[in-house]
């Protein structure tokens, strides 16, 4: 980053020189160099493309004067961006280094389905992913980020999900691969996890099809 910031000094220091020792006539009379190309880094082949077609604006410009407002804004519209840096390389090219974001869940909304994605937004996809859960239920994005972090806290295997059930209080249940579902409380939602793991480990796991946690000092287990 210092280094960045050096060139860039290094950069407007050259120009300020140039530009203090010609007149107005020369000055009209200099052809900066416009963008010709901009490579995408981190994204697929075809979502590379796409992104590459919103920001091939930027050709008419010049690295010198590039108005990063606009490029930042085009970058965030896209719901697959986690995190973005933009180089440029001198004197025509644009270098976009992309963190894609990660797909924690699907969801189906007015008959389409969509990836959740680590930074919060929604992925429209034709397709589904088996190593991730269904959420079901009417949910906060909030309610779901919070319920992640807990397990992601605990010794949980989120993996082993299959759906995620959201109830308009903020509670949820949690149905993993095994088909054993979980029902939690809205609050203490690591202690809960922790719990859990806690009873597989004493109890026969293949014999529990449900395990309740939702009242204060009070486990229900069901099994076979």
């Amino acid at each position: 980053m210092p280094q960045r910031k050096s060139k860039r000094i290094y950069i407007y220091i050259f120009l300020f020189l140039i530009i203090g020792t010609i007149n107005n006539k020369q000055l009209n009379n200099i052809n900066f160099p416009n963008i010709n190309k901009i490579n995408i880094i981190g994204l697929d082949q075809k979502d590379k493309i796409k992104l590459v077609n919103d920001l091939n604006f930027l050709k008419i410009n010049n690295l010198f004067f590039l108005n990063e407002i606009k490029i930042k804004k085009i970058i965030n519209s896209n719901n697959l961006v986690e995190k973005y840096s933009v180089f440029k390389k001198y004197p025509s090219t644009l270098n976009i280094k992309i963190n894609k974001t990660i797909f924690l869940a699907q969801v189906q909304k007015d008959g389409n389905i969509f990836f959740l994605g680590s930074n919060g937004k929604f992925i429209k996809t034709k397709d589904t992913k088996k190593d991730i859960p269904f959420i079901f239920g009417d949910f906060k994005n909030k309610n779901f980020f919070e319920l992640k972090k807990a397990i992601d806290q605990t010794n949980f295997n989120y993996n082993e999900i299959k759906n995620i059930f959201f109830f308009k209080s903020g509670r949820s249940d949690i149905e993993m691969n095994s088909g054993l579902l979980l029902k939690l409380p809205q609050k203490n939602l690591k202690k809960s996890i922790n719990l859990f793991m806690h009873i597989l480990d004493k109890k026969h796991y293949t014999k529990i099809y449900k395990i309740d946690l939702r009242q204060h000092n009070q486990i229900v287990i069901n099994g076979k």
